[in-house]
């Protein structure tokens, strides 16, 4: 007979391993940019949707999103997608903002997301699957503008951000000259299943997890983490977490941080919040940390 912790620990299992679709809500236009519809492969041929959205020059940055997120954001304030966040992350205003201060924006859904073909048979890597979807958009950023990493930054949210990561570790050479990496809230997932067992009073829910998630998916909990290839990350990185994030652990994103390689490098904690999802709305209310990032390395 299945116990309610067993219940518990399933039904968290199948929603990290199998990421929600959750609608494209909101278009560029409605914060007043012209943009293109897009689609373009995945380095394994996943077929991946996004929007262009130009500007007069010739640098570009290339942005994801967190699971379960899509490239417009996350629709929180609709009561069936609640279960992440009660209320509504928007990226519009990040994108309008880098715009403005002259940057080119291709903005993308990893597969399995938003209208993004499915990969892997819908099974969710954290990153280890993903990266190849980080590579299929610099290849096609790259193309469409004929430039090449010199002119590209990078803004890399969660999920994204881990996929930025291993494909940085798996192929450098993609990455050579890459001007600059926003990463928002990385994560490994061993720290995130602690805080939601602990939280809900499920003792042993770890290691049940544990072996419920490589049933699902086939990878070990602690693989399940862009710890490991963070030393292979040489573009100049700026990492902003929410402190006090309910959800993790702050000293996970500290070990991250720590384990980039690049020496050129910098953390800010969002204080005021337990609330992950703050994190995702933070550029779009104050811009300011992300331009600067951007415009320095880019002068």
């Amino acid at each position: 007979m299945t116990t309610t912790s067993e219940q518990f620990v399933s039904t968290l299992a199948r929603t990290l391993a199998y990421s929600m679709r959750t609608p494209v809500l909101r278009r560029p236009d409605e914060v007043g940019l012209a943009y293109e519809d897009v689609t373009f492969p995945s380095m394994d041929g996943t077929p991946l949707e996004g929007w262009f959205i130009p500007a007069d020059s010739d640098k570009l940055v290339i942005a994801n999103h967190p699971m379960p997120c899509n490239r417009y954001g996350y629709p929180g304030h609709i009561e069936e997608f609640s279960f992440f966040a009660d209320f509504e992350v928007n990226f519009l205003p990040d994108y309008k903002n880098l715009h403005d201060a002259g940057y080119n924006v291709l903005a993308y859904d990893l597969r399995n997301h938003g209208l993004s073909g499915a990969g892997n048979g819908g099974v969710v890597g954290i990153g280890l699957l993903e990266y190849r979807d980080v590579i299929g958009s610099l290849r096609y950023g790259r193309s469409r503008m004929n430039i090449d990493n010199s002119r590209i930054g990078l803004l890399s949210r969660c999920l994204g951000a881990d996929s930025t990561i291993v494909a940085m570790s798996k192929h450098p050479e993609e990455f050579e000259n890459v001007r600059a990496m926003v990463a928002v809230q990385p994560v490994s997932l061993r720290p995130f299943v602690e805080v939601a067992c602990e939280t809900n009073g499920i003792p042993g829910g770890v290691e049940m997890f544990a072996k419920e998630i490589k049933n699902l998916t086939s990878f070990d909990l602690d693989e399940l983490s862009p710890l490991s290839y963070a030393p292979d990350v040489q573009a100049p990185t700026f990492v902003i977490q929410v402190r006090e994030d309910s959800s993790t652990r702050p000293s996970d994103v500290q070990g991250i941080y720590d384990a980039l390689g690049t020496q050129d490098k910098k953390l800010f904690w969002i204080e005021g919040t337990t609330r992950r999802f703050d994190g995702y709305n933070f550029f779009a209310q104050q811009p300011a940390q992300m331009l600067d990032w951007f415009d320095t390395h880019f002068a």
